[in-house]
C-alpha cells in the first residue's frame, strides 16, 4: 500500500510583506509525531507561503490536509480547503488549533461558517492527527477515505459527518513528557525554513495556569504545565543557530509565561552561548509570566537589551481584573518591578487592554497613568479581541457586559487569486461596553499613540529627566499632548486626525460587508498601497519616527514648558533649548538610505552626557559647562544593518517600516551621541538607555 499524502499549513500572507513570519513550528510538532508513528506509511510536506501550496496542488493532491487555525489565517484556509475539495473529493480537510469556539452550539456555527472542514482537532494536535491517520489505516484501502472515516468516532477530535451531524469524542489526554515529540528542528523537518525571511521559534513547555476570559489559553483543559527538558531546548537553540542565514537576527519564543519557572534561567544561559559563539539573536521575542516577578526578572536579566520583560497588566483596576477571572495574578506587583529592572539596564513593555468588562474612560486612564509612572519603557495599549475559543466571547459573557464589537481587516492578511478574489482576514473587536463610549474608545486610541511614540523612544530620556526633578511626569506630559493638540504643527494635526479618522474607518458593521467591499479593484488597491488594511497603531508611529519627529520633539518642548511654567528654573530656555537639541540629535533620519552618513552636530552649554548617565534625580543647571561642547549624533554599523535587513525583508515602505517598528529592538533605531573634543570623539551611547 503506497504511503498516505499529508499537506500541513500554517500560512501567512505575504502579498505586501509577511504577516506572520514565524517558523511553522506548530505543524512541525504534529508532522515529527506522525512521521514517529507511522514511519515511511506518511509522506508530510509542510506549507507556510499561499503560492507554494498553489504550485504543489497543481501537480501533487494529498489525501489529507491539515491546517493550524488562528484568527489570523481562517479565511484562506477555507478558500484553499475549497479548492481541494474540489481537487479531490474523496479527501479529508482537518483543522485544529485553539481558535475554535468553547461551547457547543457556537461550535455548530463554527462548522456552518466553515462547511468545508471535515473535522476539527481541538488544543493540542499531535495526538488527535495521529488517531485520523490510524484510522485510515485500519480501511482495506485509500480510495474510500472520505466516505468511511467520517461516519467513525475519532478520539480527540470532532468529526463532521455526511448529513452535517458532529460527532463529538472530546480526550483531555495530552503528552505530559513532550521530549516524546521528535524535534522538527532537529530531524530536518523545518530546514527549508531557513530562508532569510522567517523568524525560528521555539518552545520549552505548554500550558497556562491562568484562567484570563478574554484569552484562548484560559481553558481549564490546557492549565497543567508540561515541559521539554533543558537539553532538547539547548539542542535546538545551537541547532538554529548553525543555520539561520547572516540576515535573520530575531528569535521567539512562544511559551505563554517564559521566565516564571526556574528552568528559564537555564535556556536564557544557552542562549547566552548561542549569541557569544555565533552572534545570534540579536533580539528575543518573548511572552513574560504573568506571576512570580523577581523569578521573571532574574531570567530577562540573563538576555539584556536581546529582549524586554513585557508586564502584561491589561489593566489595574481590581473590579475589572476580577471581571475577567484575572485576580489571581499580581498585577500591581508586576507593575512595581518596572523600576527595579530599569535601574538594572533592563527593557521592560507593559500591555494594556481597551474595552475589558467594567472599563470606564477614567479606570482607563488610571491604568496607563499608574503603568507610565512605573517607567516602563514601552506601552502597548491594545484593542480588545473577541476570539473564538475564550470565555468573554460567549454570548452568556457578551449580554452580561453589553458589549459592543466592529469587524476589521487584520493587518496585511489578504491576498488576490488568480480567478480575481479576493480572500482577507478579519478578526471581531470590541468599541465599546455599558460603561464606554465609542468616543471614549477613539479618544483612548489617540492618547496610547502618542504615548507609543514618546515612551518608546529613548531619546525623549532626557526631557523626562528634566521633568521629574521638578515632579512633572510622563504621564503629565501625554495627557497634556492629548488635550493640547490644537497646539501642535499644522501637519501633526492633520496627522492626529487622519489617525482617528483610521482608527474610524477601519472598523465594519458585519464580515460580509467588508468582504464585498473590497472585491472592488479600486478599493483592494488601497489595501494594496497601505491606505487601508494596516495595524493604524504601528503604522502611523513608524510614519511619526520616520517623517514628522522634528515636528513631534518640538511638540514634546511646547507642553513641557507648558507643565513647567509655573516653576521657577534658573537658565530655563537655555536647560531647555539643549534638551530639545540632545532630543532631535538622537532621533533624526532613522530610516533614511543615507542615514549612516548623515550626523547631526550640535553646540551644548551644559554637560548633558554625564547629567544623562548620572543615576540619581539631579538638576540639570549643576552641569554647566565653563566652555561649550560639541556632540555628534550617529548609528553604528550594527544598528544599519539590523534595520536593513529587516527593511528588506519586510519592505522600504511605510508597511515595512511598521513591521520594523514592531520587531527592530529600540535600542538600536536611535542615534548614539558622542562627545566631538580635540582628541577625537567618545562615545557615550549607554546615556541614551538610561
Amino acid at each position: 500500500m503506497r504511503p498516505i499524502k499529508i499537506f500541513l499549513c500554517d500560512f501567512t500572507y505575504d502579498t505586501v510583506t509577511l504577516s506572520v513570519d514565524g517558523f511553522p513550528l506548530n505543524v512541525g510538532y504534529i508532522a515529527s509525531y506522525a512521521k514517529m508513528k507511522f514511519k515511511e506509511k506518511v509522506e508530510i510536506h509542510l506549507f507556510k507561503y499561499i503560492e507554494k501550496l498553489e504550485e504543489a496542488l497543481e501537480t501533487s493532491i494529498p489525501d489529507i490536509i491539515g491546517f493550524a487555525n488562528y484568527a489570523w489565517n481562517r479565511q484562506i484556509n477555507k478558500e484553499i480547503s475549497r479548492i481541494f475539495l474540489e481537487k479531490n473529493k474523496n479527501g479529508l480537510v482537518v483543522w485544529g488549533g485553539p481558535n475554535f469556539p468553547a461551547d457547543v452550539k457556537s461550535q455548530e456555527s463554527f462548522f456552518k461558517k466553515f462547511p468545508q472542514v471535515d473535522i476539527y482537532v481541538p488544543i493540542e494536535g499531535e495526538i488527535g492527527f495521529s488517531n485520523i491517520v490510524k484510522e485510515i489505516f485500519t480501511l482495506p484501502s485509500f480510495d474510500l477515505i472520505r466516505k468511511n472515516i467520517l461516519t467513525k468516532s475519532v478520539p480527540g477530535c470532532i468529526v463532521k459527518s455526511d448529513n452535517g451531524k458532529l460527532n463529538f469524542s472530546f480526550s483531555t489526554e495530552r503528552i505530559k513528557s513532550l521530549d516524546e515529540i521528535p524535534s522538527p528542528y532537529l530531524t530536518g523537518i523545518l530546514d527549508e525554513f531557513f530562508d532569510g525571511r522567517l523568524v525560528p521559534m521555539i518552545q520549552t513547555n505548554r500550558g497556562c495556569p491562568f484562567s484570563c476570559t478574554f484569552c484562548v489559553d484560559g481553558s481549564d483543559s490546557v492549565n497543567k504545565i508540561n515541559q521539554f527538558s533543558t537539553q532538547r531546548v539547548d539542542e535546538e537553540l545551537n541547532y538554529i543557530a548553525k543555520h539561520v542565514p547572516n540576515n535573520q537576527h530575531n528569535l521567539h519564543i512562544s511559551d505563554l509565561n517564559f521566565g516564571m519557572y526556574t528552568r528559564d534561567v537555564e535556556v536564557c544561559d544557552s542562549i547566552n552561548n548561542i549569541q557569544e559563539k555565533y552572534g545570534y539573536p540579536h533580539s528575543v521575542k518573548i511572552s513574560s509570566g504573568k506571576n512570580n516577578p523577581e523569578k521573571i526578572g532574574k531570567a530577562i536579566k540573563k538576555l539584556g537589551n536581546t529582549t524586554s520583560m513585557a508586564l502584561s497588566v491589561q489593566s489595574l483596576n481590581d473590579e475589572i481584573l476580577s471581571n475577567i477571572k484575572r485576580d489571581n495574578i499580581s498585577s500591581e506587583k508586576l507593575v512595581q518591578l518596572g523600576p527595579v529592572l530599569k535601574n538594572e539596564g533592563l527593557s521592560t513593555v507593559c500591555d494594556v487592554i481597551l474595552g475589558l468588562p467594567g472599563e470606564t474612560y477614567d479606570t482607563a486612564i488610571q491604568t496607563i497613568k499608574d503603568v507610565l509612572n512605573a517607567n516602563i519603557d514601552w506601552i502597548n495599549i491594545w484593542t480588545l479581541m473577541l476570539l473564538d475559543g475564550s470565555e468573554l466571547n460567549t454570548l452568556k459573557e457578551r449580554e452580561k457586559w453589553d458589549l459592543k464589537s466592529k469587524f476589521r481587516i487584520i493587518p496585511r492578511d489578504f491576498v488576490k487569486f488568480k480567478s480575481g478574489k479576493v480572500v482577507m482576514e478579519i478578526e471581531e473587536v470590541g468599541i465599546g461596553t455599558n460603561s464606554l463610549s465609542f468616543d471614549d474608545y477613539v479618544e483612548l486610541r489617540l492618547f496610547s499613540l502618542i504615548i507609543k511614540i514618546i515612551s518608546a523612544t529613548p531619546c525623549y530620556g532626557s526631557i523626562f529627566k528634566f521633568m521629574k526633578f521638578y515632579d512633572v511626569t510622563i504621564f503629565d506630559l501625554a495627557f497634556s499632548m492629548l488635550k493640547n493638540t490644537n497646539l501642535s504643527s499644522k501637519k501633526l494635526q492633520i496627522f492626529f486626525e487622519e489617525f482617528k479618522q483610521y482608527t474610524i474607518d477601519e472598523l465594519w458593521d458585519s464580515e460580509a460587508e467588508l468582504i464585498e467591499h473590497y472585491q472592488n479593484p479600486l478599493e483592494y488597491e488601497k489595501l494594496l498601497n497601505g491606505s487601508a488594511g494596516q495595524n493604524v497603531a504601528f503604522y502611523f508611529h513608524a510614519i511619526a519616527i520616520s517623517d514628522h519627529m522634528s515636528d513631534f520633539t518640538d511638540f514634546v518642548m511646547q507642553n513641557s514648558r507648558i507643565l513647567l511654567e509655573n516653576h521657577t528654573i534658573d537658565d530655563f530656555n537655555s536647560q531647555l533649548n539643549s534638551i530639545e537639541q540632545y532630543c532631535k540629535g538622537s532621533c533624526e533620519n532613522i530610516f533614511g538610505e543615507d542615514r549612516l552618513k548623515s550626523n547631526p552636530e550640535f553646540i551644548f552649554d551644559y554637560d548633558i552626557l554625564t547629567w544623562m548617565n548620572t543615576g540619581v534625580t539631579a538638576s540639570l543647571n549643576s552641569f554647566k559647562l565653563d566652555q561649550k561642547s560639541k556632540i555628534k549624533f550617529s548609528l553604528t554599523q550594527e544598528q544599519y544593518d539590523v534595520l536593513e535587513d529587516k527593511l528588506n525583508i519586510f519592505g522600504h515602505n511605510k508597511i515595512g517600516k511598521s513591521q520594523c517598528v514592531n520587531w527592530v529592538p529600540q535600542h538600536l533605531f536611535w542615534r548614539k551621541p558622542l562627545l566631538q573634543n580635540n582628541k577625537g570623539s567618545r562615545s557615550a551611547g549607554s546615556s541614551l538607555d538610561k
